[in-house]
């Protein structure tokens, strides 16, 4: 395995860890009837979570290769490994077309 697709990999713990939290301290620091005090109190927990539980720091990337773009969400593999796949057979419903 690539190095990139362990710290991605490592990334999605983080963000399943911390979700709850997360959303929880995003929205009371949102909310406008609360008082000031409390809000910014609620943000400094937010800054102090680990930066790689946000979920934008996590990159699509396949599984196989660790290619960055052009990845299928719904199989996680980068177009290229999912044309080999589709060739072989080896991805369940797909076939190559032809005509």
């Amino acid at each position: 395995m690539s190095n990139q697709i362990i710290r991605d990999h490592t990334r999605r713990l983080l963000v399943a860890k911390y979700e709850l939290e997360r959303m929880q301290c995003k929205a009371i620091s949102r909310h406008k009837n609360l008082p000031n005090q409390i809000r910014y109190e609620y943000f400094l927990k937010l800054s102090k979570l680990p930066r790689n539980s946000s979920r934008t720091r996590v990159r699509n990337r396949c599984i196989f290769t660790g290619r960055p773009r052009s990845v299928y969400k719904l199989f996680r593999v980068s177009r290229i490994v999912f044309r080999e796949l589709a060739s072989k057979g080896s991805l369940i419903g797909i076939n190559k077309s032809c005509w």
